[in-house]
């Protein structure tokens, strides 16, 4: 009866036993997956995940050119519209060119006007250095003259001198010495003449000479060509060719039109946004970073990207270009003021210019604002 009241008491032992060791090997088990698990982990994190940085806020930019006219005018034709693809030098709206292309034959007649103004000034710098010329032999004429009328005025003089000597004798009847005093204020009255006529003469000479001076100041130093009135004017006439040029408003660069918001018969001012053109074919990524990821990220360092609107199957390359200079609370509008007593910190970040490869996006064109995920491999 004993043994038979033992069996029981001996299965359950068994039992115990065998599920003690179950757990005691379930234990191992996990010990083991726990083990291998944070091998695993320690492993990835030291040879994968620490080599890479990772984040999904990141956006495609790109450097949008906008389409301003630099003289103003009403519309006279728009050639594109939005979401349009457009080439360097494209034309994207005319101008009434009517008011240009007056100003343009104002300014060459003026150019013409100027030409034939400083041709007459060097005409008349030949004509007065010929005056001057003139005035010279009228003063060394003059000059002449002075010399004969006071050697008349000498004779005239010993004349009446021996005139009067024999006067005095009865030799010389008074008659003849009344004619010879006559003849000497004649010749003294001729010597002032000749005189006056020299001076006058010198008068003429310095007069034109002036005048010579005077017009050389305006043509002095440069040749026709180069005289500053034609100079300025054909500046006048260039500007008018710009101007008239600036009627046609062309694409500054490749890209795609947006926000086109200029009309046919709108009156628009320079500067004024007539559309924007997006080089998608030199679109980049801003990738934000959480500043705990940005110690080993270096200009240089190759990224891929992927976006949503291509797929993970599309994956680009990229190339750190530089950090941006500050975060991007620092240059909002409305920069955070954490100097006060309720403060909290928050995690900042900062963005990450990353180059695209030209090639991939001719083949997968992105547009500006799409999202992506950017990994810097912080390795390299």
């Amino acid at each position: 009866m004993n043994d038979m009241s033992n069996i029981p008491n001996s299965e359950g032992s068994v039992r115990a036993e065998a599920s003690t060791r179950q757990r005691k090997r379930l234990f191992a088990a996990l010990a083991g997956a726990i083990v291998v698990a944070g091998s695993a982990w320690w492993l990835y994190d030291e040879f994968v995940a620490s080599r890479h940085v990772v984040t999904d806020n990141a956006y495609v930019g790109a450097d949008v050119a906008q389409v301003t006219p630099i003289v103003a005018g009403p519309v006279a034709e728009v050639l594109v519209s939005d979401a349009q693809h457009v080439r360097r030098g494209d034309i994207l709206v005319r101008l009434d060119d009517t008011d240009a292309r007056l100003r343009l034959a104002s300014a060459e007649a003026a150019l013409h006007q100027a030409g034939r103004r400083v041709a007459s000034l060097f005409a008349n710098d030949r004509s007065l250095a010929a005056q001057i010329a003139v005035r010279e032999a009228d003063i060394v004429r003059a000059e002449a003259q002075v010399q004969i009328a006071q050697a008349e005025v000498e004779k005239t003089r010993i004349d009446l001198d021996r005139r009067k000597a024999l006067a005095g004798a009865g030799s010389v009847s008074g008659d003849e010495l009344t004619a010879v005093q006559t003849a000497h204020r004649n010749t003294t009255a001729g010597l002032a003449a000749a005189q006056a006529a020299r001076s006058q003469a010198v008068a003429g000479r310095d007069a034109a000479d002036g005048a010579r001076q005077a017009n050389a100041a305006l043509i002095v130093g440069a040749t026709p060509e180069e005289n500053p009135d034609v100079k300025a004017a054909r500046a006048a006439l260039r500007q008018a060719e710009v101007d008239l040029e600036r009627t046609v408003v062309r694409a500054p660069v490749d890209g795609v039109v947006s926000r086109r918001q200029v009309q046919v018969g709108q009156r628009v001012q320079p500067g004024a946004t007539l559309m924007l053109v997006a080089p998608l074919g030199q679109a980049y990524v801003d990738a934000n970073f959480k500043e705990v990821q940005l110690a080993k990220i270096r200009p240089g360092q190759p990224v891929r990207l992927t976006s949503d609107l291509h797929g993970k199957s599309v994956v680009f390359e990229g190339r750190v270009v530089g950090l941006t200079g500050g975060t991007g609370s620092a240059f909002s509008i409305l920069p955070a003021q954490n100097a006060t007593g309720n403060w909290i910190k928050v995690v900042q970040r900062v963005a990450v210019r990353i180059a695209l490869d030209p090639a991939q996006l001719a083949k997968h064109p992105l547009q500006v604002g799409l999202s992506m995920t950017a990994d810097v491999d912080v390795s390299k």
